[in-house]
């Protein structure tokens, strides 16, 4: 009998769902049926439980701190701006008619694309694939009509890699695509995430929009070292709204993977809890993995701005290239790091390094380098927007004065199905990172707990092992 219940985002997992477990092979050696657990298995559980205590805490404190002051800041400076502008903010309101359609266009949408995605994973992450082929080639089109042989000659090669890739990485789609299922179930299986995923990306956008109008002058007077402050704010705050998402839904997942009946419905106890934990004990390993990756992103803005000088293009290119780079390292590392944080309460270095070094201990570094399921979601995005974008464009043409302060009829088109097309892609964008969220917790489970998946969940378990021999007859699991 183990002493020490393992946790799974603050759910405590039942003892004896642990004992009686029937035959399954596993890395730890398998249990055996009437048996119990055995002690290499038991020592697992018991090295991943982490006390209910705050990690990271002086990252969560300096977060708080400085949004305390940023929100005194902005909010001087748009005092000090005055209201002049409040009669001209009156001539948008069939802008804000026009997104609010798109918004309740794009939610709909991105719902039925959950019970598409659902019903043909496979055929999903196959025209995903070939969507990237599209877009690379599409890029290269681009540069070779603007004249820009350079960029046409990358966007050659990109494309080329991308055919060679695909080719690569064919025969592991259906894998991919048990294991898109299986998160799509869980997230069904928890609605209130889309709440939550939308809830804070409204306090994003919200932040956005404050900070910009706060923040407009100071950027156009203040020095570099100013400007770069002002930026690593603007991206940490967006950042650690985005990652709480990230962690609460790998909290959840992960109780539905242990413990499914704490995980099903709108407002699951798994949903409340993974969610508490993510904003209290393990809110300070967000913000430090968050201000890492909005350092970069400042980095990266303030290289962008230096191109404008001509004799600094080439320099500040170059820089732009390697920043992006480390921005892609920081931004990997945080995917995985974050499963960590959110299935068992780890501190962000340590939930990071643990969950790498399982991967490299059970030799599955080629599964989380295969991005599979990341192009069949950003090409769900895609079509969302441009459906979305379309219901904005007839919603444009059935009331001519939606847009009228732009003028003419053609422009005043085009606008009402781009700003719909942005919007539709951005909210289908948030369902979507959700999906990814559960996708890579399914991926970090299902290497450390594929007993408890069969135990829980037999027909999806049986179907991604048989997929899984298929797609990796050389890995074990």
């Amino acid at each position: 009998m183990i002493s020490d219940i393992p946790i799974v985002q603050a759910t405590a997992v039942p003892v004896h769902q642990y004992n009686n477990l029937t035959s399954y092979e596993t890395t730890t050696g398998g249990l055996q049926n009437g048996v119990g657990q055995p002690q290499q298995f038991q020592h697992q559980l018991q090295q991943q439980q982490q006390p209910a205590q705050y990690r990271d805490v002086i990252w969560a404190v300096a977060f708080i701190a400085h949004l305390g002051v940023m929100i005194f800041v902005i909010s001087a400076n748009i005092a000090n701006a005055g209201d002049g502008e409040d009669a001209a903010a009156s001539g948008w309101s069939g802008l804000y008619t026009l997104v609010a359609i798109s918004v309740i266009a794009s939610i709909g949408l991105s719902s039925a694309a959950i019970v598409f995605m659902t019903r043909y994973p496979a055929e999903m992450v196959k025209m995903g694939l070939i969507f990237s082929a599209f877009v690379a080639f599409a890029i290269a089109l681009g540069a070779i009509m603007s004249g820009n042989m350079f960029g046409a000659l990358i966007g050659l090669a990109f494309f080329g890699f991308t055919l060679y890739y695909i080719k690569t990485v064919w025969s592991r789609i259906p894998f991919a695509a048990v294991n898109l299922k299986t998160a799509l179930t869980a997230v069904k299986s928890n609605t209130g995430l889309v709440v939550v995923a939308y809830s804070l990306m409204a306090l994003a956008f919200a932040w956005m929009g404050f900070w910009m109008v706060g923040m407009q002058s100071s950027l156009e007077t203040s020095t570099g070292a100013v400007t770069f402050l002002l930026l690593v704010s603007f991206y940490w705050t967006y950042q650690v709204l985005c990652n709480t998402i990230h962690v609460t839904t790998a909290g959840t997942v992960g109780t539905w993977w242990f413990v499914p009946r704490e995980a099903n419905g709108c407002c699951s106890t798994a949903l409340r809890d993974s969610f508490r934990r993510a904003t209290t004990y393990s809110f300070g390993s967000i913000c430090l993995g968050s201000l890492l990756v909005a350092v970069v992103q400042a980095l990266r803005m303030m290289a962008h701005q230096a191109r404008q000088n001509e004799d600094m293009q080439l320099l500040a290119c170059v820089l732009e290239c390697i920043l992006a780079c480390i921005q892609d390292i920081v931004e990997y590392f945080n995917k995985w790091a974050y499963v960590y944080v959110g299935l068992y309460g780890f501190g962000y270095i340590e939930a990071g390094r643990n969950v790498i070094q399982l991967f490299q201990q059970k030799g599955w570094t080629v599964v989380i380098t295969d991005n599979l399921t990341e192009w069949a979601l950003f090409m769900m995005s895609v079509v969302v927007g441009a459906v979305t974008g379309i219901i904005g464009l007839l919603a444009s043409v059935a009331n001519p004065n939606l847009l009228a302060d732009l003028g003419e009829d053609n422009a005043s088109f085009a606008a009402a199905f781009f700003a719909s097309f942005l919007v539709g892609v951005v909210f289908s964008s948030i369902l979507m990172s959700v999906v990814q969220s559960a996708v890579n917790t399914v991926i970090v489970c299902f290497a450390e707990s594929p007993a408890e998946f069969e135990r829980n969940h037999p027909v999806l378990s049986s179907e991604m092992r048989s997929k899984w021999r298929e797609a990796l007859p050389e890995l074990s699991i």
